[in-house]
């Protein structure tokens, strides 16, 4: 047997191209569908994961898979917005505690989430460098925007403009970084942080300027009234909050009218939770209450759905592929036959000859399996790194 085994073993080597195309494919064959089925189940965990973290979340009518991805993950457009007050209103119905978020701009590409500091503590995030946000103009970096910019506690990052062709007055904002957040393994390793007024500012809503009540400020006066002094457009906006200018930063109209992307709903427990949620159930109602774990599943399911599919074609292809090894396998033996021949003519019986082209086979066998072990072993290792990566 060991003998046999040796030949096999020489013949393989011998014929490496040919011996590590059969095991190429049948590794192949059978890590497609098995490695697929592994991206696919960390996938759908690390979607759930955060969606389960998650009790509700309120947001304008409109997709709730939308509504979702923007903010628990920060990616999809940027949904219908809601007015600030909607926060306010949470708050007094005493049933949960909201925490609001606006999802809508970038820097350096990376999503700029205004929130409070609630969601520091309810994300269960710690500041591994520096500080909190404290004053106007502050942002925190997730770990990885930290990492892959270069930036750190005491730096400054530059707002995005929205379009090129941005013709509304709204100025990139120079935001200090404050500090930087711990790893946490989720899309807020991917983001920017900063407090909901600076995303204000960014959008236009709070402004600073020189103070036109000063005389040297003259040239920028349009009209002035009794009380009123209306600018002209040489006035250009402050781009950088500064400990000297954040006085002259202010804002126009209520608060409460203010935009965000939706609210995070915490209930302190399932009585309040299903409260809360039908008092959300009536006709006139111009906010929506979702469950992301319920909108998440509805997601997965459809993905599991186009998964079998693709799974059974994975599996078509493979039988075809093995198929043709089968078919190498055997136009193998046809050739070999002088070989063979010359076997039996020094003394092997035909059992032996049977034996060693049996070993090659298995070899080939073992071999493509075993390759296709380790293939899922580093999907399963790596997998989740890779599936952030390309989700987050």
């Amino acid at each position: 047997m060991r003998e046999s085994l040796y030949l096999a073993w020489r013949y393989l080597a011998y014929h490496r191209i040919k011996t590590a195309i059969l095991v190429t494919s049948i590794a192949l064959i059978v890590f497609l569908p098995v490695g697929l089925r592994v991206l696919v189940d960390q996938s759908a965990d690390q979607l759930t994961a955060r969606a389960e973290a998650t009790p509700l979340l309120v947001g304008a009518k409109g997709s709730p898979l939308e509504l979702v991805l923007n903010s628990l993950y920060f990616e999809s457009d940027v949904p219908e917005t809601l007015r600030y007050a909607e926060a306010i209103r949470l708050d007094t119905m005493g049933l949960a505690q909201p925490i609001p978020l606006y999802v809508r701009f970038s820097a350096r590409g990376y999503p700029i989430v205004a929130t409070t500091l609630e969601y520091f503590a309810f994300r269960g995030l710690e500041i591994a460098s520096g500080r909190s946000l404290t004053m106007l103009g502050d942002c925190v970096l997730g770990a990885r925007v930290a990492a892959q910019l270069g930036v750190g506690a005491g730096g400054s990052i530059t707002s995005s403009p929205e379009s090129v062709f941005d013709i509304a007055g709204v100025y990139p904002l120079k935001m200090r970084v404050a500090g930087v957040l711990a790893f946490s393994d989720s899309p807020d390793d991917h983001a920017v942080f900063v407090d909901l007024k600076t995303a204000w500012v960014i959008q236009g809503l709070v402004h600073g300027h020189v103070d036109l009540s000063q005389p040297d400020a003259a040239t920028g006066v349009l009209r002035r009234d009794s009380a009123v002094i209306t600018a002209n457009a040489s006035v250009v906006q402050y781009q950088e909050i500064t400990a000297d200018n954040i006085d002259l930063f202010h804002f126009h109209g209520d608060l409460s009218d203010y935009p965000v992307t939706a609210v995070i709903a915490v209930p302190p427990d399932q009585r309040s939770e299903a409260i809360l949620r039908g008092r959300y159930e009536s006709p006139d109602e111009r906010a929506q209450i979702v469950v992301p774990v319920s909108v998440i599943d509805e997601l997965l399911d459809t993905i599991l759905t186009v998964q079998t599919f693709v799974i059974v074609a994975v599996v078509v292809v493979g039988l075809s592929t093995l198929a043709t090894a089968i078919l190498v396998f055997l136009l193998s033996l046809r050739l070999r036959r002088r070989e063979i021949e010359t076997m039996v003519k020094i003394g092997g019986s035909r059992g032996s000859i049977a034996w060693v082209m049996t070993s090659e086979i298995v070899v080939v066998l073992l071999a493509g399996v075993l390759l296709a072990s380790v293939l899922t072993l580093i999907t399963a290792q790596f997998g989740s790194s890779a599936i952030r990566a390309l989700i987050f």
